[in-house]
């Protein structure tokens, strides 16, 4: 049996999903001439209560578009300090827009007004604009952990007083509305840029909507144009995100379900420490065991599981539409196997 919790992104379009692939209307994106793109910008406007959008391949173009698009060289984004575009994009704020990231701490992937207060710099002539704070939902990195609507409201109402534009990382925006049971217009009212990855969880094989203001998605256009230009017939690949939307997102419940015996189950196994899951990614730590977060994960890859690590002693399981409650069994089993339970 083979049970692959590396990533969400591991998902593969069903055969439901590719149908309506197949079946899509297609036109040139660039000339507005694409109808399935425009439908799904349109589901996303709506979704969201944000002005305009724009269909791009990835989430990490969306981080990297809005962030050329709010941000001038030389200014200063706060974000937490395992941040997904701190850490995982290649050094593109700095490499694209010149702008640097200056990372906040607090626990679970989160932090507070008096994180923003505290990193705030006086506007003076050799002090860096801070112009853009960041926020990420889930927070990956923070153990797949939903910001409270009262704690995101109060950042986002603390960078707007100090003149800051907000954006969200909506990577799994979705997972964070359905564990919370927030309406997702109301998750994101206090980001003035926010994208939903239909890659993760919602199980389409490329695609990610960015959505904020009209003039800002005007402009963000023309940073789509400078890193590769329109997508031309991509309602192709809209088509798989538009039926994510109509059939994968309540059913995110069950991957929470799932990620939750999970983490039961290997809380049973001697030397992990299991942190409670809040949505589908569950982190363990194996440094009671005598084997590193690498060493785990090859010996389980034997056993057909596969599982990905971050630092020497932590690992992710991550639960998802391709993994159902006996795959999650039968990973339990395996890694309580190799470990000797």
């Amino acid at each position: 049996m083979r049970v692959n919790l590396y990533s969400d992104t591991q998902t593969r379009p069903s055969p439901a999903m590719k149908e309506a692939m197949m079946r899509a209307e297609v036109g040139d994106e660039q000339h507005g001439d694409d109808p399935t793109i425009d439908a799904l910008c349109d589901r996303m406007t709506a979704l969201t209560g944000k002005e305009a959008a724009m269909f791009l391949p990835s989430g990490t173009m969306c981080n990297q578009v809005a962030i050329l698009t709010h941000c001038r060289p030389g200014d200063e984004i706060l974000a937490h300090e395992h941040s997904h575009i701190l850490i995982n994009e290649g050094g593109g704020p700095g490499a694209l827009a010149g702008a640097s990231v200056r990372g906040l701490r607090g626990a679970r992937g989160m932090f507070d007004a008096a994180a923003i207060d505290a990193a705030w710099l006086e506007p003076r002539r050799n002090a860096p604009p801070q112009t853009l704070l960041e926020v990420e939902q889930t927070a990956n990195a923070g153990g797949g952990s939903v910001w409270p609507l009262e704690l995101l409201t109060s950042v986002t109402d603390a960078a707007h007083r100090r003149g800051m534009r907000t954006h969200m990382d909506g990577a799994r925006l979705m997972n964070a509305v359905v564990a919370s049971g927030v309406a997702t217009r109301d998750m994101v009212a206090g980001c003035d840029s926010v994208w939903l990855d239909f890659t993760k969880g919602l199980g389409a094989p490329l695609g990610a909507v960015l959505c904020g203001p009209a003039d800002f998605i005007d402009a963000a256009w023309r940073w789509k144009q400078r890193l590769g230009g329109s997508l031309r017939q991509a309602g192709i690949c809209a088509a798989a995100c538009l039926y994510a939307l109509d059939h994968n997102v309540d059913r995110l419940a069950e991957d929470h379900a799932n990620a939750r015996t999970l983490a039961r189950g290997l809380a049973q196994v001697p030397g992990l420490a299991v942190e409670e899951p809040e949505t589908n990614l569950v982190f363990f730590d194996t440094s009671a065991t005598g084997l590193t977060a690498d060493a785990l994960a090859d010996r389980v890859r034997l056993e057909g599981v596969m599982l990905s690590t971050v630092g020497p002693y932590r690992v992710r399981a991550c639960t998802h539409l391709d993994v159902d409650a006996e795959g999650v069994d039968y990973a339990m089993r395996m890694i309580g196997k190799v470990l000797g339970r």
